[in-house]
């Protein structure tokens, strides 16, 4: 498979102007597809307002928000897609800001990707909401990370129960990693957004010093 088209990232300064830390949001996606994505998407509307929150609490602390936008909107079995983008887009980070802790927060395939690439050297912790968790999930990078899985209990697109079998495994390996679930919400994270955003706010301003 051949993909032609190229990751983007949307950055949103620190206003103190000294960068101390990024924090890296990942928008969900499909299984299987090659569409490029744009702006207009769903998946990617349903993330900005987790940027903005970010912002919000973390500009005058040295937080600089990214946000990722995937060449496609697939996963793609093996090849992975944002995966790669999604490493990239780490680098970029490292190259402008050198050795600086990046917190990563995703949504469903968004959140696979974050727990996937969570080994990362400058990573520091990961929020998965409302992830798509196969079973055969590795674990093995998330060692040394502070992890955050919070899933709607009525969610019809990704499973609850998965991600609270993949956070157990995870804890069993030592993994720092709490699991919440949130009633009554379904995978739009929308019926309880302020505490949506809440949670993966203060989680990842206190993972990076900055609360």
């Amino acid at each position: 498979m051949t993909i032609h088209s190229v990751a983007r990232t949307v950055v949103a300064p620190a206003s103190t102007g000294q960068v101390r830390a990024v924090a890296l949001v990942l928008p969900g996606g499909k299984a299987d597809s090659v569409e490029p994505t744009s702006r207009a998407q769903l998946s990617a509307l349903r993330m900005r307002p987790f940027a903005s929150a970010l912002h919000r609490r973390g500009a005058a602390r040295g937080l600089e928000v990214r946000a990722l936008r995937y060449r496609v909107r697939g996963w793609n079995g093996g090849e992975m897609s944002p995966v790669h983008d999604a490493q990239r887009a780490i680098d970029d980070i490292r190259a402008a800001h050198g050795r600086v802790p990046v917190a990563l927060v995703g949504h469903s395939m968004g959140g696979r990707t974050a727990l996937r690439i969570a080994g990362a050297d400058a990573v520091v912790s990961v929020v998965a909401l409302a992830p798509w968790l196969p079973a055969d999930e590795p674990i093995i990078q998330l060692r040394d990370r502070r992890v955050l899985i919070a899933h709607g209990s009525l969610d019809m697109v990704t499973s609850p129960r998965a991600s609270s079998r993949f956070a157990a495994r995870a804890a069993s390996a030592g993994v720092d990693v709490t699991y919440r679930e949130i009633a009554g919400e379904m995978h739009a994270m929308l019926f309880r957004w302020q505490l949506w955003h809440r949670l993966a706010t203060r989680f990842s301003l206190e993972a990076l010093g900055l609360a």
